[in-house]
């Protein structure tokens, strides 16, 4: 008789530690740098059992940056949709969100999916944007109602600077000329940008 289908609990646990193992991998040294073969073994699964669930390593790097995108808004959809944070506790949890999660990503990683998967990195690019757009200008506008931002400046400006800003500093070629990794980057642009943006009263309680 033929052997019977693994149950899809279990299926679905090996799964989740295939991207488990090569996120960790793929984010902190680039996905260059490891083989499907490499990465099978250090699972300490076959490559079988590694290539049934993801037939290449462009799809699992690819369902990586998925699973890590959708942490990312569930996280900060779970901070800006709480009307029970007032402006100051919203922007100090969306920035320590923002931050923990570019910890996670390191510079040869960026380069590797810049130079190896344009059409990814510009994926990225696109959905960095729109949250950026979504939660910070949900907060910012919160925080103009509030009298804790700048009226001489429109929310949708303010924005469009903090994007520009990123897309031009938080890149392989910028943070390797200055010295940063994702996440300093992003401390740095989100510091200047909202900085200035803030009224004195807003800043007093930040």
């Amino acid at each position: 008789m033929p052997a019977s289908a693994p149950p899809l609990r279990d299926a679905a646990s090996v799964k989740q530690r295939i991207l488990t193992g090569a996120r960790k991998h793929f984010l902190a040294h680039g996905f260059r740098s490891v083989t499907m073969d490499e990465l099978a073994a250090e699972l300490g699964m076959s490559k079988k059992t590694l290539y049934a669930h993801f037939p290449s390593k462009g799809v699992l790097l690819e369902t990586v940056m998925n699973q890590k995108f959708g942490e990312i808004e569930s996280d900060l959809d779970r901070i800006t949709s709480d009307k029970s944070r007032d402006f100051p506790a919203a922007l100090r949890d969306l920035l320590s969100c923002v931050q923990c999660h570019a910890e996670e990503i390191r510079p040869p990683f960026v380069r590797d999916v810049r130079r190896e998967k344009p059409e990814l990195f510009q994926l990225v690019e696109t959905r960095r944007r729109k949250l950026i757009q979504e939660h910070f200008g949900k907060v910012l506008n919160h925080g103009r109602k509030t009298g804790l931002i700048r009226k001489d400046l429109a929310v949708d400006l303010i924005v469009e600077i903090l994007l520009g800003t990123v897309e031009a500093i938080v890149n392989p070629e910028k943070l390797d000329q200055f010295g940063l990794t994702p996440r300093s980057g992003f401390e740095t642009v989100l510091s200047v940008i909202l900085e200035g943006v803030v009224t004195e009263e807003g800043k007093t309680q930040r």
